[in-house]
């Protein structure tokens, strides 16, 4: 009786993986910021005293900060248990980075220098482990569980 035993999370995997947590954590930061104004009485009533258009921007923003946090924390199970679906929704993961790091880019009003800092790391990394996750071959031997 022979068994063939499936390589476990290594390699470049590691740094795929603390970019994923690194990103639930930064999130989850995101989300309690978000909750602390929700609460707050006199960040309530800042917020209140805005035009309308920027409230709804504000709590799209919320909405959008939730998903990524419960798609960012569907993902991370997915990656430890090894399951086959990690390896496409990796990469549309990845593009969300950037798309929502475009978003931050275009329409926050920050300066130049800051957006881009916060554009440059989900771009590295789409750009490098986007072509990992789809040609690997250690990618395709890792997550193999259905």
């Amino acid at each position: 009786m022979t068994t063939t035993h499936t390589p476990r999370i290594g390699g470049w995997l590691f740094a795929a993986l603390a970019w994923l947590l690194l990103t639930l954590l930064s999130s989850t930061i995101a989300l309690v910021l978000f909750g602390i104004a929700l609460t707050n009485t006199n960040a309530h009533a800042a917020l209140s005293l805005q035009p309308g258009p920027q409230v709804v921007m504000w709590y799209l923003s919320l909405a959008c900060a939730l998903a990524m946090w419960c798609y960012t924390l569907w993902l991370c199970a997915a990656f430890f248990q090894r399951r086959r679906l990690v390896r496409k929704h990796y990469i549309l993961w990845l593009l969300i980075c950037v798309l929502l790091a475009l978003k931050s880019f275009a329409f926050t009003p920050v300066t130049d220098d800051i957006a881009l800092r916060q554009l440059i790391f989900p771009l590295i990394a789409a750009a490098l482990l986007a072509p990992y996750f789809r040609h690997s071959s250690r990618v395709k031997t890792t997550f193999v569980n259905p």
